[in-house]
């Protein structure tokens, strides 16, 4: 199966300080990442999110914050007709050593898991961070960066499609 590995923040909708982040609920949509998912989709790649939540672990929001965001994002993604295979998510402090914080495997251990079919040689990682380009290295599998808007004007959902078309 393949499968494009994402991450949320900062890559399909904005990021904000770890501060900030209590009371948001409508995800504010990087420019392109819709038309960039229904590209990926139609290519035929599983869209599986992986992202790292310390700011539950580390008390900036409760559980419920995340979920609600979430589903949101969900929603809103499934109104342009994008349809996420599964999402896997780290919620523990920077701090507390797990394997699932990016750049450590574990999310992707346990999506393998869960679907023994995919095969990782079909496999990408798209994300805007040192994490996601470290977990993808360790993997072996191809990363696409989407830079926060102004900072690498080339890393962007648009050259994500190109390579991918390639």
């Amino acid at each position: 199966m393949k499968t494009a590995f994402l991450d949320r923040d900062g890559t399909i909708n904005r990021d904000y300080p770890d501060s900030q982040w209590s009371g948001k609920t409508v995800p504010e949509m990087i420019p392109g990442a819709v038309e960039g998912l229904r590209f990926l989709q139609k290519q035929g790649y599983a869209l599986i999110m992986i992202t790292n939540q310390y700011v539950i672990g580390e008390g900036y929001i409760i559980l419920e914050e995340y979920q609600n965001f979430t589903d949101s994002l969900i929603h809103r993604l499934a109104e342009n007709g994008i349809q996420l295979l599964d999402i896997f998510y780290c919620p523990h402090r920077r701090d507390a050593g797990c394997g699932c914080c990016k750049p450590k495997p574990g999310m992707i251990e346990q999506a393998l898991e869960k679907y023994p079919e995919m095969d990782l040689t079909q496999a990408i990682l798209i994300g805007d961070s040192a994490g996601d380009r470290i977990l993808a290295q360790s993997l072996g599998i191809p990363f696409y960066e989407i830079a926060e808007e102004g900072r690498h004007p080339q890393k962007n959902w648009r050259s994500v499609c190109e390579a991918v078309r390639e």
